[in-house]
C-alpha cells in the first residue's frame, strides 16, 4: 500500500489574469514597493510629542500609565480592602444569625465535631 497525497480543490491556472496580478503584487511586496496604511509625517506636532515622551521615558523622568494620587478616596478605599466586611450588617435577632453564632461559639470551644459520625459496631 502506498501513501499518495491528493490535491484538493480546483486546479489553479497560473496564466489567468488574477494569478498574474497576485504574482505581481507578491513581487512588489518583497521588493518593498507596496506599503500599507497612511504614511507618518515626522514633522507633525503629534510625532514631535511622541518622540519627546519616548525620550523622557528612556531617561526615567516619567513612568508609563496614570500617576497615583496618594490620599485620594480611591487609594483610601483600596488600602482597607479585605479589612472591612462588605455588605449590610446582619440582624442579630434572626434565627439564622443566632444559629451561626452558636456554631461559631462551639467551634471556638472545641465542642463541635467535624465530619460524619463513626460507624458503631
Amino acid at each position: 500500500m502506498t501513501n499518495t497525497v491528493k490535491t484538493l480543490g480546483r486546479p489553479v491556472n497560473m496564466n489567468s489574469v488574477r494569478q498574474i496580478r497576485l504574482a505581481e503584487l507578491a513581487a512588489k511586496r518583497e521588493a518593498g514597493e507596496i506599503k500599507r496604511g497612511r504614511p507618518v509625517n515626522s514633522e507633525s506636532k503629534h510625532a514631535a510629542r511622541k518622540a519627546e515622551l519616548e525620550a523622557k521615558r528612556e531617561a526615567g523622568e516619567i513612568k508609563r500609565g496614570r500617576p497615583v494620587v496618594e490620599g485620594s478616596k480611591r487609594q483610601l478605599r483600596l488600602s482597607v480592602k479585605g479589612l472591612v466586611k462588605l455588605g449590610r450588617k446582619p440582624n442579630p435577632e434572626s434565627a439564622s444569625y443566632k444559629r451561626k453564632m452558636e456554631l461559631e461559639a462551639k467551634r471556638l470551644n472545641g465542642t463541635i465535631k467535624l465530619g460524619r459520625p463513626a460507624k458503631a459496631e
